[in-house]
Order: structure tokens, then sequence, then C-alpha cells
């Protein structure tokens, strides 16, 4: 505890980079500096922001294939019981798609009696192609990994869960024999949370250069066309993160809404620094296993998981944007329409990537699916960008309530570590080498160094 008041914690550093990375963002887009072609642009906006920010989500995203195989195949050990793990896994997959469901029919409702929409100009030369809509079949199909290789390369996460999870399975199978194998996992799983607090050692940084080049790009001024759009779109996220998942993690686990909102900062500004679920998954799970007290073998399941079919803030934009570009057309969806909405947007939430933009291309199969034009996706292509951070920080929170949940059902919760504000803050000596784990290795160094040497001579003498 000393040791921690000496200087600001990595939360409290990285929402002084957010708020910072704004600021500036917004004075140079005040000052026209952002315009291509200016010294501050090409230098600092397109260079600079661009390079840090984007070197920083990459390093996330290297870290997640790795993270979710071992972090799974460790969870699925711990378990123990595959029975368990089945048990596990319909909890969690009811929860997400209730989740999903509910966030969608709340958008809808509240876009509906806010009528947004009626009396937009429809004139826009925006162009957003549709992908079309895979079958439900070939989702789940797509499931099993053809190539497992591929799938890994790929960062095809439902894939990379599913082989996690047969491995898994296979470990519990064999018993005793496969011991070696899984202090392997349990010594790889840890090393990657390593380099996970390694990664966050440079977020406040990163942090400030994304969103000080998003700011400096977007601006202030684009929201006023669309204001009736995002306000209500901003509006319902935010009910939905601070009002019903809260109310839903209070009502099923008894757990306090306030300590978890507290411990969850750091990941949303993460979240919407990014705007990746995915990018997010080693954040998510760091926080939620080390600072929240699921266990890993819940968290290593719900989170992977969760980023994958979980899409609560992508489903209310959904909701609201049909309600939006129905009234802005003047199509009239009806109560049939609305369903049609809900079922598709859980549907089209499954299997899909959790990655900046995603939501444009589930948007585009609701449209098509409900007979709407989807050319009116141009209409928000503008404000996009930014409403999809504030998607991302609302999807992942969906997710870790969900693991907080299902942790508390299967005793698998450390509540001590829930109730208590300084668990798991990482502090400036988890950055640090241990002296005498460094002594230790230079020890195991020297000697394989000096067997390198003898096997060498004797095979000099041997010529």
């Amino acid at each position: 505890m000393a040791q921690h008041a000496k200087g600001m914690s990595l939360t409290t550093k990285v929402l002084l980079g957010m708020l910072l990375g704004i600021i500036v963002g917004l004075a140079i887009n005040l000052s026209g500096l952002n315009v291509k072609g200016t010294w501050m642009n090409f230098y600092v906006v397109d260079g600079l922001f661009k390079i840090v920010g984007a070197m920083f989500v990459t390093a996330l995203k290297m870290l997640v294939v790795p993270l979710v195989f071992f972090s799974l195949v460790s969870g699925v050990i711990g378990i123990g019981d595959i029975r368990e793990l089945g048990k596990v896994g319909a909890k969690s997959f009811v929860l997400y798609l209730l989740t999903t469901a509910l966030a969608i029919a709340v958008g809808l409702s509240i876009a509906a009696s806010f009528g947004i929409g009626e009396g937009v100009h429809m004139s826009t030369d925006a162009v957003f192609t549709a992908k079309e809509a895979p079958p439900l079949s070939k989702v789940l199909i797509d499931i099993i990994p053809g190539n497992v290789v591929n799938a890994f390369a790929s960062g095809k996460m439902l894939q990379v869960i599913f082989f996690s999870i047969m491995v898994g399975i296979s470990i519990l199978m064999v018993g005793k024999k496969a011991r070696p194998i899984v202090e392997l996992i349990e010594i790889s799983n840890e090393i990657m949370m390593k380099m996970v607090n390694i990664i966050m050692a440079v977020a406040p940084y990163a942090v400030f250069a994304l969103l000080g080049r998003a700011i400096a790009n977007l601006g202030l001024g684009l929201l006023a066309d669309l204001a009736g759009y995002v306000t209500v779109l901003i509006g319902v996220l935010l009910l939905h993160l601070f009002v019903t998942l809260m109310i839903i993690l209070k009502l099923f686990s008894g757990k306090s809404p306030g300590i978890f909102l507290q411990k969850m900062k750091e990941v949303q500004v993460f979240a919407f620094s990014t705007s990746s679920s995915n990018a997010t998954i080693p954040v998510t799970l760091r926080v939620v296993t080390d600072r929240l007290g699921v266990h890993n073998s819940i968290s290593s399941f719900t989170i992977p998981f969760g980023a994958t079919i979980n899409m609560d803030g992508t489903a209310i934009m959904q909701g609201v944007a049909t309600v939006f570009i129905a009234n802005a057309y003047g199509v009239d969806l009806g109560m049939s329409g609305y369903l049609t909405v809900i079922l598709m947007s859980v549907l089209a939430s499954i299997g899909t990537a959790g990655v900046p933009g995603v939501g444009l291309i589930m948007l585009s199969m609701v449209f098509t699916q409900v007979g709407l034009p989807v050319e009116g996706i141009g209409l928000i292509l503008g404000v996009d960008r930014l409403l999809d951070m504030i998607r991302t920080a609302v999807n992942v929170t969906g997710d870790a309530t969900v693991s907080v949940i299902v942790a508390k059902s299967e005793k698998k919760l450390d509540e001590k570590v829930y109730d208590d504000p300084e668990a798991g803050i990482i502090e400036e000596e988890d950055l640090e080498i241990d002296p005498q784990a460094e002594k230790e290795l230079a020890e195991v160094v020297e000697e394989i160094h000096e067997e390198i040497v003898e096997e060498t001579e004797q095979k000099h003498q041997g010529h």
C-alpha cells in the first residue's frame, strides 16, 4: 500500500492520457491543423499519433490468440470435470444471448418513442458496400476449424476457442500422464499474463495517441447533423451500461455494481480507445481475474467467448440505426419488422469478429432482411467511428458482468478480491524482474553454457 501511494495507479494514468488526448485532439481539430497536407497532420496526427496507437493495438492483438489458447486450456483443466465445463458454457451462452436481445429491444423501443430520423434530408455521398449475410448453418459449421494453423493465424476466435476446449478436454481424459503438458501450459499462461503487464506499462501514452488522432480527425461538429441519432444512441448505451447490466449483476450475483464499475474503468478506457473487443481481451481477462476475483477456469472461457458472441453495444446501435433510417426513408417496419431486427441482430452477433467497424457489416445484414436501403448506412458513417468506441466499452462491460455472474453461480468467485478496492492493481514492482528469479535464471543459463562448452571440447578431443 505504501509503495502504491507514492505514485499514480495505471488506471489513473490511462484516464489522464485519455483526457489529454481528447483535449489535444480537439485543439488540433478546432485550429484547422488537422487538414491534410499541414505539418501537424503529416508529422503528428497521421504520423506520431498513428504510429504509437497502431503499434499498441497491434501489440494487444499479438497477445490475443496465444493468451486465449493457454488461458482457456488452463481453465478447462482447472474446471477438472467435463460436465462442469458444459454447465459454464451453457450459462454463458444463455446470458450473452439474453443481454444482447434485451439491449436491442431497449434500443428499438426508446428510438421509436423519440421518433428519430423523421424529417432528415436524405442526400448523402457516402457509400457503403454490404457483405452478404452468411446463413446460420455456415456459422455453425465454421465453428470447427478445418485447419487449426489457419484458425490461429487468422485469429478466428470461435475456432480457436473450440480447439482450445478440445485440447483441454483431451488432456483431462489422458489423466496423470499429461502432467508435464499441464505444467507447461500453466507456466505459458503465466508468461502471457506478464506480457500483458509489460504492454500495459505504455498504455497511457498509447491511449493519448489513439484518442488524440480520433478527435483531431472527427471533431465534434459532425455530431450536429445527426444530433437526434447520436443523442439517443449514446443515451441508450449509457442506460444499458449503468442501469440494465448493473441490475442484472445485482440480481444474479448479489455483488456491488459500484465496486464493479470502479474496477472496470481501466477496461472501458481501453475498449473506448481501440474500438475492438478482441484487442481488449488481454486487459479484460487480467482485470476480471485479478481485480474482480473471477477464477481463471471461468474467465478464460467467458471473456474470449463473450468478445466473440456478446455484442450488447453493437445490438443497441442496430436497433437505434434501424429506426433512424426507417423514419428517414418513411418506411413503417411494424411489430413484425422490429421482432425480425431483434432476431437478426442476436443471430448476427454470433460468430462476428470483435473488430472496429463490425457493427456496420452486421447492420447491412439487418437492413437487407427488413427491406431497408443499405445505402442509408452512408448517413451514419461519419459518426460511427466515435460511437463505435462507446459501443465497444458497453460490449466488454457485458462480458465482465456475465463472467462475474457465472463465477458466482459456480462458486468460483473470490469475494474478498472482488470487495477489495486495491486488489489486482499493477504496482511498479510487478513490472520489475525479481532479483532472486534473475539470479536463478542466470545460474541455469551458466550451467547450460558450461555443458555446451564441455561437449564441444569433447568433440574436438574425439577428432
